[in-house]
């Protein structure tokens, strides 16, 4: 498929019910209200094809750039067109601008070798975009290589940041706090103390059934699920 032919195929699929809901979460008039689950079935007619993901991403599209991000080739990627393609996500406080950087935190961020480095970058950076997703991959290495990250450091930045972050950057520093809390006994009354001295996200509105993301809450539950 072409870039134009997959622009004018997600143009079809577009609904104008939906294009309302993303205007109500910050889209701008650059989307055309389709469906997660049809941008994955067209990025399983389209397999991997790393030009045409480059070509989607720089429409500005945001159904494009969902799409980009599972079509591209991660390894093919320099660390600067990372950089560069986390910074271009808007910085809005916005579920719509959030699911776009999921996307593309898991997809391609994930999957990319020099992801510590630019970890190690972002962690330091004043971008919103990179803070958010320097914070993410640092969660990634709580839970699954820890060796080398001082927790007792990081619990003293989100201490002194998390309160006065942006929204977006404190959402996955929040994450940070709580998976530290429920993976590492040592440190649970410490992280349920910030938790509740922070207050973020307390009032947060939890469909039924999930976990509300405030920490002192959402620690203590996902403890005694694991028999804690």
């Amino acid at each position: 498929m072409t870039k134009d032919q997959v622009m004018a195929e997600l143009e079809a699929l577009g609904s104008e019910k939906i294009r309302a809901i993303n205007a109500k979460n910050g889209a701008n008039d650059n989307q055309f209200g389709v469906k997660a689950g049809d941008l994955r079935a067209i990025a399983n007619k389209i397999k991997t094809n790393h030009e045409l993901g480059l070509e989607l991403w720089s429409t500005g599209n945001w159904e494009a750039r969902m799409l980009s991000t599972l079509v591209v080739k991660p390894k093919q990627l320099s660390a600067e067109d990372v950089d560069r393609m986390v910074r271009e996500v808007h910085p809005s406080q916005t579920a719509l601008m959030s699911h776009l950087a999921d996307w593309l935190m898991t997809n391609v961020i994930r999957q990319h070798p020099d992801k510590e480095a630019l970890r190690q970058k972002w962690m330091a950076d004043g971008d919103m975009m990179a803070q958010r997703a320097g914070w993410s991959l640092t969660t990634e290495r709580v839970l699954k290589a820890p060796e080398g990250l001082d927790l007792t450091a990081l619990l003293d930045r989100i201490e002194r940041e998390m309160g006065s972050a942006p929204k977006l950057a404190a959402w996955t520093m929040n994450f940070c706090l709580g998976e530290i809390g429920i993976k590492y006994p040592e440190h649970r009354q410490r992280v349920l103390a910030i938790g509740e001295k922070i207050g973020a996200f307390k009032d947060y509105p939890t469909p039924k059934g999930c976990v509300s993301p405030y920490v002192p809450f959402w620690v203590n539950e996902m403890v005694k699920r694991q028999g804690g």
